[in-house]
């Protein structure tokens, strides 16, 4: 009898097993700096979703008349050398800002992870081919090779994640090779070579799905990334055109009344920032809620 209440006792002072994703959620949760960045990023992407809503004005709308009026309870955030409500554009240049993120972030994750994964699994010419054309790529800056890319496509929204995304595209993949290169010489991918297992289904279902965690986290560190990219080319006119609410174009319009009207500037900048900021926390938690050796 009191064998068996010891053993219950036991099994009760046990912890509960916790799967691998819940205890990456776990130890997120517990990062203070990673839930300020994950607050960040779903307040922003709310507003991108709800910009309709949430705006007062339309955000092309010119009313000469109220040209450069400062924050008020008509217009919160003021209005801008046109009378565009400063608010109404922010609120859609979220949206406009995300949506370039996440095409340019994909375009790059997705040709940069298959060109690392093929070099690092392959090596050989293959490996020395794909490296050297992604160093050639590295020796660039990052803004003048994008600036680059859509000077020769021409300036416009498209272009813009194109760049983007192309630029990021060497970043990924030597992430990937780097990780690919560990990850293959594990037991249980020399065991599924020696059992005859071809290449593709190697990598698809062995190396690659163990090399996602440094992945993930290049993939939340460069959304913000991208945002500072888009805003770049956006402030030199190569971006979105107007009138289209996008934060580097409002910057170009606001920087010249810095002075008289420095709310036409802090805000769509305020606005960038924090949306890098957001995601620069929120990668630097993911890389800490990864990491196998918190397990």
């Amino acid at each position: 009898m009191s064998l068996a209440r010891t053993k219950s006792l036991e099994e009760f002072e046990q912890p509960p097993e916790v799967s691998y994703l819940g205890g990456v959620w776990r130890r997120l949760r517990q990062n203070n700096l990673a839930r300020v960045g994950l607050s960040i990023v779903v307040f922003f992407v709310l507003i991108a979703v709800f910009a309709s809503v949430l705006s007062p004005y339309s955000p092309i709308d010119q009313t000469l008349v109220d040209r450069l009026k400062p924050p008020s309870s008509e217009h919160p955030f003021g209005t801008d050398n046109l009378g565009r409500d400063v608010m109404s554009r922010v609120l859609y240049g979220a949206r406009i800002s995300l949506v370039v993120g996440v095409t340019s972030v994909l375009l790059g994750l997705v040709f940069g992870t298959a060109l690392g994964l093929a070099s690092g699994y392959f090596g050989g010419w293959t490996d020395s081919v794909t490296m050297r054309g992604m160093d050639i790529m590295l020796a660039f800056p990052a803004t003048l090779l994008a600036i680059a890319i859509v000077a020769a496509r021409g300036p416009g929204l498209t272009n813009t994640m194109v760049a983007v995304g192309i630029v990021q595209i060497p970043i990924y993949a030597r992430i990937v090779r780097g990780t690919v290169l560990s990850v293959k010489q594990r037991e249980y991918v020399t065991a599924v070579q020696a059992l005859g297992g071809g290449h593709i289904r190697s990598m698809a279902r062995h190396v690659l799905p163990n090399s996602l965690s440094p992945i993930i986290v290049a993939a939340t560190l460069g959304f913000g990334t991208a945002v500072i990219e888009a805003a770049a080319l956006g402030f030199l006119g190569l971006g979105a055109q107007p009138p289209d609410p996008e934060w580097g174009a409002m910057l170009s319009d606001g920087y010249r009344y810095l002075v008289n009207a420095p709310w036409a500037l802090f805000f769509p900048g305020g606005a960038i920032m924090l949306t890098v900021l957001g995601f620069n926390l929120l990668g630097d938690g993911l890389r800490d809620a990864l990491d196998p050796r918190t397990l």
